[in-house]
């Protein structure tokens, strides 16, 4: 990456930091009670945003259709929800089989459907397609897209159904039809990076003083087990916690389990940045100048190979080990945690693994947070955040795209902006 644009990029982040951080906290008008928003129903044949439905701002595009048989079918989950009626028509459950993200939004909506009108449960006509009764390449083939009405199949209903659709949080709401309204969302793909790169809720960290500690009960201000990135960094040390990039207790997601010979084993989101080396793991103690002669590198998640050496690290060591990648599998589990520290590092599960995510290059990510770095510096550890991704995290995305080549980010999370 050339210098300029790096300079460019740190002193645009630093420039950023008061008016974004400004804007988090009370401004005119703050302590009076808002009036509640009138919601206005969406007009027949309106969609909502409008743009065509396969586009950047909307659900984008068709990545291919999902059967049974096929690898992608394990990106399917079932729903389940009493609040929910499934016409299934087809007497298979096909309608009941979703995209975690899409089955979030159609919960979501439930709820507000109930709020709305009492008595009244949401249904489900269309929901993932199996048989090919839609149109060409419809995201109904990959289990992102439902056709909607309410239980009492009042049509008087659906305007508003497809507005509180919007405020529920679907990508794309089309009020297609006076039979039912169609909604869809984003791949779980063209998401990954942009919702960052985190741990589940469950994963251990080493306390400094003995211990450990899951990563979903871990506070700004205490010290974990760490190492330097550098390719001789091999040494582990306490770093500061010093904020969470992301912190979400709730959220259910497909995490990358990295299992190492002798035991440990990592998960971590697709676009997070775990260290590996190329050769012969069995070096003891890593010197790590290298795994038989190659140098440790940060690489995404989702491109961990068995075969490949990690760092592994225990307490009470002075320096850490090479270990084998035995096997990688894909899991779902609870809760999305990026713990940021001083060093930019964090041994968990006993695997050492960046703080960062979506940019491909360790280094880079942790210069880019220089500015955050230093101003926890001035005001100490970040009490408590709430939940979500950090607001500079979502600043220094948002600069990053327009800065760097779409090749130094994760693929999943460039997708949309390459269509």
């Amino acid at each position: 990456m050339r210098l300029p644009v790096l300079a460019a990029f740190s002193i645009g982040c630093v420039l950023l930091l008061s008016p974004v951080n400004e804007g988090c906290g009370p401004g005119r008008g703050y302590g009076k009670r808002r009036p509640p928003r009138k919601l206005t129903p969406l007009s027949y044949k309106q969609f909502s945003p409008n743009v065509a439905e396969k586009t950047l701002g909307a659900s984008g595009r068709y990545e291919g259709k999902i059967t049974r048989n096929s690898e992608r079918f394990k990106e399917l989950t079932p729903n389940y929800n009493p609040d929910i009626i499934f016409k299934d028509e087809e007497n298979t459950g096909a309608d009941r089989l979703m995209t975690q993200r899409c089955k979030d939004k159609l919960n979501s909506l439930a709820i507000s459907v109930m709020n709305m009108w009492p008595g009244v449960k949401l249904r489900v006509t269309e929901g993932w397609d199996e048989d090919g009764h839609h149109s060409e390449e419809s995201l109904h083939y990959e289990g992102r897209a439902v056709d909607i009405t309410t239980s009492d199949r009042d049509r008087n209903k659906y305007a508003m159904l497809a507005r509180l659709a919007v405020e529920a949080g679907f990508d794309w709401v089309y009020f297609e039809s006076k039979a039912h309204v169609h909604c869809s969302v984003k791949s779980e793909h063209s998401v990954a990076a942009k919702t960052g790169g985190c741990f589940p809720g469950r994963a251990l960290v080493t306390l400094e003083g003995g211990g450990t500690k899951a990563v979903q009960d871990l506070r700004p201000g205490e010290r974990i087990l760490a190492s330097s990135e550098s390719s001789g960094g091999a040494e582990l040390f306490y770093s500061e916690v010093l904020a969470f990039i992301d912190h979400d207790p709730t959220t259910w997601k497909h995490f990358y389990v990295i299992g190492v010979e002798g035991g440990a084993k990592l998960s971590l989101t697709a676009a997070h940045l775990l260290f590996v080396a190329e050769g012969n793991c069995s070096g003891g103690e890593a010197a790590v100048a290298g795994a038989g002669g190659s140098e440790m590198r940060t690489i995404f998640a989702s491109d961990v190979r068995p075969g490949q050496c990690v760092l592994t690290a225990r307490e009470g060591e002075a320096r850490g080990r090479l270990s084998r990648v035995a096997w990688v599998r894909l899991q779902e589990d609870r809760g999305t945690f990026a713990p940021l520290t001083r060093h930019g590092t964090l041994v968990v599960n006993g695997v050492l693994a960046s703080c960062y995510a979506a940019v491909d290059q360790h280094r880079l990510a942790h210069w880019a947070f220089a500015p955050l770095r230093l101003l926890y510096r001035w005001t100490g550890p970040s009490g408590h955040q709430g939940d979500g991704i950090h607001w500079y995290s979502r600043v220094l995305y948002w600069a990053g795209t327009r800065l760097l080549d779409s090749e130094h980010f994760h693929p999943w999370g460039m997708a949309d902006s390459q269509r």
